[in-house]
């Protein structure tokens, strides 16, 4: 298997914008790369990340830029604003392409249909059975309001 993972890519993308003198995307990608290797040091001595494991810590990344976009806002200091979604922005050509919440509907009621939850109570039976199948591809807010939104919660 000769797929190129996140952090190949990252060091790649690290050097093109070095040429470029892109200081904004630099720091980004040196911030993904620094995560990912610390998670690297987490594992036993020549264990590599799997591209679930790498996929998991940019999202968690992408996670805590829109949690501190919604502390900026809420707060009205929104002069960093701009540099916080232009990380998300950079991040996101890393992960696999999002699923429209359309389709996430239709998972969800699948979910609904082959677990046979028929109310609030029983979400985490129907998440249980969305997330492995969306995983990396949508956010589990995102599940979860889905969710209880067909539940009627």
């Amino acid at each position: 298997m000769s797929e190129t993972s996140i952090l190949q890519r990252l060091q790649t993308d690290m050097t093109a914008a070095m040429k470029a003198q892109d200081a904004a995307t630099l720091s980004t990608l040196r911030m993904l790369k620094a995560a990912l290797m610390e998670a690297k040091t987490k594992k036993p001595k020549d264990a590599t990340l799997t591209a679930d494991e790498e996929i998991e810590i940019l999202q968690r990344y992408v996670k805590k830029r829109r949690e501190t976009i919604e502390e900026l806002t809420r707060l009205g200091r929104t002069e960093t604003l701009a540099d916080e979604r232009r990380e998300i922005e950079t991040t996101l050509r890393y992960l696999p392409q999002m699923i429209s919440e359309d389709e996430l509907r239709a998972l969800v009621k699948q979910a609904i249909a082959s677990t046979g939850a028929t109310g609030p109570k029983e979400m985490g039976k129907v998440i249980g059975a969305v997330m492995p199948q969306v995983k990396g591809r949508a956010e589990g807010g995102t599940v979860s309001r889905l969710v209880k939104e067909a539940l009627g919660g």
